[in-house]
């Protein structure tokens, strides 16, 4: 699952920091950039955009009153609010922003607000869609070869290919992360390397940076282990009271 995001900002710099950082996350893709809401309205109002970072603080119209303009719209993106103003956040998510970032923010911040859009974007579109799929194809050894979802115990990159870990067999194909995480379903897979993508359900047991997938293990980079963590664990852990 691939999402298009587009950049609203009227700040050079600003741009500049979160085209970078979207650029990392192998889920996302750019589709343009505006310095302001009025030049990116045409692109936003065609239905092709799914992610929205939008700025606050712009001349002529500001982010809130452009996403109040915006509220009768047949098709809205989800926005990520990106901006130095602390004080519109109540504002913010009255109109239902999926979160609001305060500049400056890190990487791992501007992450988990992405990886929020992403499950959102999976519970919003994909039963709309009344998508039913439970697996999906590769070439593999001269064949198409069926993967089935619930098989797949997690995706490790090698130097030009990747390697799918099933329960089968692992299947060695020429794709991209960023191809494969695109097709998994959000919200039942997630990054936690640069190098792996994990199935949550064939979790067993987490110790340390360290996931344990029946006989597998699969580490945790420094990089994506809050926001990893959040996803897996998502407020599961029993604690004595």
């Amino acid at each position: 699952m691939l999402l298009r995001a587009v950049i609203v900002d009227d700040e050079p710099v600003a741009r500049k920091v979160i085209k970078e950082y979207l650029e990392d996350i192998e889920f996302l893709e750019l589709a343009g950039m505006a310095e302001n809401p009025l030049k990116a309205d045409a692109l936003l109002g065609s239905g092709q955009v799914d992610l929205l970072f939008l700025d606050i603080n712009m001349p002529k119209l500001s982010g809130i009153e452009f996403l109040r303009a915006s509220a009768g719209r047949f098709y809205q993106p989800m926005v990520i609010i990106t901006t130095a103003y602390a004080e519109y956040a109540l504002d913010g998510f009255e109109l239902d922003v999926v979160d609001y970032l305060v500049k400056p923010f890190s990487f791992e911040r501007f992450l988990r607000a992405c990886n929020k859009a992403r499950s959102k974007y999976g519970e919003r579109v994909l039963p709309a869609a009344g998508q039913k799929a439970d697996h999906f194809f590769v070439k593999c050894d001269g064949s198409l070869v069926k993967v089935l979802y619930e098989e797949l115990e997690y995706v490790e990159a090698m130097t030009n290919y990747i390697v799918l870990h099933t329960r089968a067999r692992p299947l060695i194909v020429y794709l991209t992360m960023k191809g494969v995480l695109a097709h998994l379903p959000a919200g039942r897979f997630v990054k936690v390397h640069k190098s792996f993508i994990v199935n949550k359900d064939r979790i067993k047991s987490i110790r340390g940076n360290v996931l344990q997938l029946g006989a597998a293990e699969v580490p945790v980079s420094q990089h994506y282990f809050e926001s990893a963590m959040q996803e897996i664990l998502r407020d599961r852990v029993l604690k004595r009271e």
